[in-house]
C-alpha cells in the first residue's frame, strides 16, 4: 500500500496568533500564514473583524487585516471585479474569487487558504509558474497560414463567433484546476481544466487554421485524457463556465477526425 506524507516543513504549526475586536459584530476569519524566509512552518492566524466597520466581500476583510491589523498578511489583488483572477483562493474549503464572495455567504468561521496543490509563495500567494508554463505550451493565439486578408480583419459569422461563448470569459484564476483532483495527482503532465479550456478555445475559433495541429498535440494519455469528468472544475469556476465539456468537445474532435 502507497504512503503518502507531508514534508516536515509544510505541516501546520500547532499555534498561530490572535488579533481580537473589542466590540461590534465580529467574524472570525482563520488565515493560512507562511513566510519561507522565517524557517518556520506554517500556522493559522485567527482576526476577528467588526462587519460593521468592513466592506461586504472577503478581499475587503483581508484589505482590512492587512491595513489595520497586520500589514505583513500577503495576498494577490488587482480589478477587485472578478475579472483579473488575481484573488483566487480556498474559502472555507471551496475555490473562488475573494472579491467576489459575499462574507454573509460564508457561515460560522471563515478559513482562508491559497489554492490546493500549489507551492506556497508566501501566505495566500502561490506559484503559478508550472499553470503559466503549461498555458503558454498550448500557443494561445491565432495561428493562420493563409495570407491576412487585405484592409480588413479575420472575419466570423455571428454563429461561428457564438461558438466561443463559455470559453473566452476564462480568467485564468486557476480555481478549475486546483480543484480537480486529476490535476492534483498528474499535474506535471496533465494540463487540467483551465487550460484545456483554453485550448479548446482555439479549436472552436473559425479563424484558426492549425486545428490539426492542435489537436496532435493534445492527442496523449496524459495531457489530455486524466481527465475523469470528476465536474469539480464546473462547480468552482468563479465565472460559471464549464471546462469539462470543452474537454468533452475536444475528445470527440479527436474521435471523428480518427472515423
Amino acid at each position: 500500500m502507497a504512503t503518502f506524507t507531508l514534508p516536515r516543513n509544510s505541516k501546520i504549526s500547532a499555534k498561530g496568533q490572535v488579533h481580537r475586536a473589542s466590540t461590534g459584530r465580529v467574524k472570525q476569519f482563520r488565515i493560512y500564514r507562511y513566510d519561507p524566509d522565517s524557517g518556520q512552518n506554517p500556522r493559522y492566524d485567527t482576526f476577528e473583524i467588526d462587519l460593521d466597520n468592513c466592506g461586504p466581500m472577503v478581499l475587503d476583510a483581508l484589505f482590512k487585516i492587512k491595513n489595520e491589523i497586520d500589514p505583513t498578511l500577503t495576498f494577490r489583488r488587482s480589478c477587485r471585479e472578478g475579472i483579473c483572477g488575481s484573488c483566487s483562493m480556498n474559502m472555507n474549503g471551496k475555490n473562488g474569487l475573494a472579491c467576489t464572495t459575499a462574507i454573509e455567504d460564508l457561515k460560522g468561521e471563515i478559513r482562508i487558504t491559497p489554492l490546493p496543490h500549489m507551492e506556497v509563495i508566501k501566505d495566500l500567494v502561490p506559484d503559478f509558474t508550472h499553470f503559466y508554463a503549461q498555458y503558454a505550451s498550448i500557443r494561445p493565439w491565432l495561428q493562420t497560414v493563409s495570407p491576412t486578408p487585405s484592409g480588413k480583419e479575420r472575419l466570423q459569422s455571428p454563429e461561428q463567433r457564438e461558438k466561443l461563448d463559455g470559453l473566452y470569459e476564462c480568467i485564468l484564476c486557476a480555481c478549475c484546476s486546483t480543484a480537480c483532483p486529476s490535476y492534483w495527482w498528474n499535474s506535471d503532465k496533465f494540463l487540467g481544466p483551465a487550460i484545456l479550456l483554453q485550448a479548446y478555445r482555439w479549436l472552436a475559433d473559425s479563424r484558426d487554421e492549425m486545428t490539426g495541429e492542435r489537436l496532435d498535440q493534445l492527442e496523449d494519455p496524459y495531457r489530455l485524457y486524466r481527465c475523469h469528468t470528476i465536474m469539480n472544475c464546473a462547480n468552482a469556476c468563479p465565472k460559471g463556465l464549464s471546462p469539462a465539456k470543452a474537454i468533452a468537445e475536444t475528445k470527440k474532435m479527436i474521435a471523428e477526425r480518427a472515423i
